[in-house]
């Protein structure tokens, strides 16, 4: 739990970093390397999922319909509002009891570790979306991007039957972070312009 608490801090701070960096105008209109998804969808998704389901989830609570369905992006410090909330989030997950047990119920249920490794994944990925989409790098240690990577190997089945990935994009010799996002079906070399 030590290390992948450690890893899950660094890549919160990583993501706090790069929301930082993300400009009012781009929200407007910018394209992502999730097609379907402009830059606000994907920053409400990441700003949700990755934030507040990341503390609920370390709690097992369900988010209320009122985080949802609203628009982080609506407010102008929203970077601030969600570094203040990961850090809630990587404290919640902090406890040696929230990476014991399940989470979910009946067939949805996981173990703990499990999906505290799927919304590290899910930081570093659409951290990665962000950053791509607004001129940043998104930068982890060798150490974290082997456990992202590790991680996507385990899900990148399932999420593409869910249509969370789409196919494996070929980057021959990728190692760490660019393995990883390759195999979630993302261009390490995707870039906005």
């Amino acid at each position: 739990m030590k290390t992948e608490h450690a890893h899950m801090t660094e890549c919160a701070a990583e993501a706090a970093r790069v929301a930082r960096g993300v400009t009012a105008p781009q929200l407007e209109a910018t394209a992502t390397p999730c097609a379907e998804w402009d830059l606000r969808t994907l920053v409400n998704h990441w700003v949700l999922y990755t934030s507040h389901g990341m503390e609920h989830r370390a709690r097992r609570t369900e988010l209320p319909e009122e985080l949802i369905a609203r628009d982080f992006t609506a407010d102008a410090d929203w970077a601030e509002r969600y570094a203040a909330q990961l850090d809630r989030a990587v404290a919640a997950w902090s406890d040696p009891s929230a990476w014991e047990g399940t989470i979910g119920e009946g067939d949805s249920a996981s173990p703990a570790a499990d999906t505290a490794a799927m919304l590290v994944e899910e930081i570093v990925l659409h951290g990665w979306d962000v950053a791509r989409a607004t001129g940043q790098e998104f930068r982890i240690s060798e150490e974290a991007a082997a456990y992202v990577l590790a991680t996507v190997e385990k899900t990148a089945a399932l999420y593409r039957q869910y249509e969370g990935f789409t196919e494996e994009v070929d980057v021959p010799g990728a190692t760490g972070l660019a393995r990883a996002l390759a195999l979630s079906g993302r261009d390490p070399q995707w870039s906005a312009g």
